[in-house]
């Protein structure tokens, strides 16, 4: 069987439940005392019409009125600087499989401001994810019919920080300083960013010192952060930062933890990141390895305009076959939440 078939056959088999007719609904609610800004897909019998988010075209039932679903959530959190648009068709599939699905806005590291990026957002996203349940437990549409007691998580790349944080993991900024100042040339976009790269010439030297003596600025905080919340059981880290994590608090993580990597991935290299986890922690599942792709496998739809260095890290290597992997993506992870939060958990509603 193709993997295309076998993708399609996979989704199919993923999507049968009790609101197979339900659409996708779609409310953005506005930054409150509980919450910064959070976009929810969730399963909807409201009509659905064309939606415009600026470059991003897709169809929802905009307001559209809630229908139970499988009664569970499962929070998103974007890259850095990223929006909710970007895991559109992440979260149809899994609103096709009955979930809500919450994407709380990450302050001062989204797709409009992202001053903030790095570890000052990495030390607010963790608990921005917590707020964000929060919100849907208060909101009146939400609180009556979702059990808050088995959350899904799901975080790519910073996204990923996220996750591997919320599943129990501690990391440090000095950790990092650490990995950049022995794997600086080899993990180079990870501690320079994307702006820059090394091609072999004259100033590659001049570059790495630049970012040997601005990285031992920013990164000079030896304390240790992270936060984890009882409510969230089932969490998948895609393409994640990891180099800053203490390999041990990673171990034995605190809820069922799934890893997706990308083997052509040269913004976080894999056997710094994803497979670096993956090596320390026994409890792990390699949900879903994609050799061909690059940082941006995980993304779908791709952000239209791909220029840039930032655009040349995301968009895919010419031999990554995405309308296949992408499928098979979020088949593995609509069915890795299924079984972890609905088919397992006693008295389930779903």
């Amino acid at each position: 069987m193709s993997h295309v078939l076998q993708s399609i056959v996979l989704l199919a088999a993923v999507l049968v439940v009790p609101s197979a007719q339900a659409g996708m609904g779609l409310a953005e609610l506005p930054a409150d005392a509980v919450s910064g800004p959070v976009t929810v897909f969730y399963p909807s019998e409201g009509a659905e019409g064309a939606v415009a988010r600026g470059a991003f075209r897709f169809d929802a039932a905009s307001e559209g009125p809630p229908s139970p679903g499988n009664h569970r959530l499962v929070v998103i959190s974007h890259g850095s600087p990223s929006s909710p648009w970007v895991h559109v068709d992440l979260a149809r599939a899994l609103v096709g499989a009955g979930f809500t699905v919450a994407l709380p806005e990450h302050q001062g590291d989204n797709a409009r401001s992202h001053g903030d990026s790095g570890p000052v957002s990495w030390r607010r996203r963790p608990l921005e994810v917590s707020r964000a349940i929060d919100r849907l437990a208060q909101e009146p549409r939400w609180s009556q019919t979702l059990d808050f007691d088995a959350v899904g998580m799901f975080g790519m790349s910073a996204g990923g920080h996220t996750a591997l944080t919320l599943a129990g993991g501690r990391w440090s900024p000095s950790r990092l300083l650490a990995h950049c100042q022995e794997h600086l040339e080899r993990d180079f976009h990870t501690c320079a960013g994307p702006s820059w790269s090394l091609d072999g010439g004259l100033l590659d030297g001049v570059k790495k010192a630049i970012v040997r003596i601005v990285l031992g600025t920013k990164l000079a905080d030896t304390a240790w952060y992270g936060h984890v919340d009882p409510r969230i059981t089932a969490i998948v880290a895609g393409v994640p930062f990891a180099a800053d994590f203490d390999p041990d608090s990673l171990r034995h993580p605190v809820a069922a933890l799934g890893i997706v990597s990308a083997g052509a991935d040269r913004w976080l290299v894999p056997r710094f990141h994803s497979d670096a986890v993956l090596a320390q922690c026994g409890r792990c599942v390699h949900l879903l390895g994609l050799p061909a792709g690059g940082h941006g496998a995980l993304l779908s739809p791709l952000p239209p305009d791909l220029s840039g260095a930032v655009g040349a890290l995301v968009a895919d290597p010419p031999d990554f076959r995405r309308e296949a992997e992408v499928a098979r993506l979020n088949v593995a992870v609509t069915e890795f939440f299924l079984r972890q939060l609905v088919r397992t958990r006693p008295g389930s509603r779903g």
